[in-house]
């Protein structure tokens, strides 16, 4: 029987269905972050908060961005795992977490901007 993806699926030996299903709630939490990301980038716009235009519509655009963004990323990274699991080789490390934490840490900046410029 053929699974999807082949280039992950095909490779390697069938590792502890355990650990296999943990990567996969990894990968549905990085989805469920990238929803959450979206949601608050069109609320954070919607709501029309008192903050400084330019500065609010920036930091709601980044976080749809990324959000957006997370889901390709997610499936990469589930992708990188369950392959280096299939190879027994050591697991590589989260490069989208380092993403999102620059992220998340330049719309906090954006949003402090915007109040104090308002």
């Amino acid at each position: 029987m053929r699974r999807f993806p082949a280039s992950v699926f095909g490779v390697g030996e069938e590792p502890d269905p355990r650990f296999s299903m943990a990567n996969e709630r990894t990968f549905l939490a990085w989805t469920r972050t990238g929803l959450a990301l979206i949601a608050g980038g069109v609320a954070l716009e919607v709501l029309g908060l008192d903050l400084h235009p330019g500065l609010r519509l920036a930091a709601s655009l980044l976080l749809i961005i990324a959000g957006t963004a997370v889901a390709p990323l997610a499936w990469w990274e589930w992708m990188r795992a369950e392959r280096a699991m299939r190879q027994s080789r050591p697991l590589p490390g989260a490069f989208s977490s380092v993403v999102l934490a620059v992220v998340v840490a330049t719309v906090g900046l954006l949003v402090v901007a915007g109040v104090l410029w308002r």
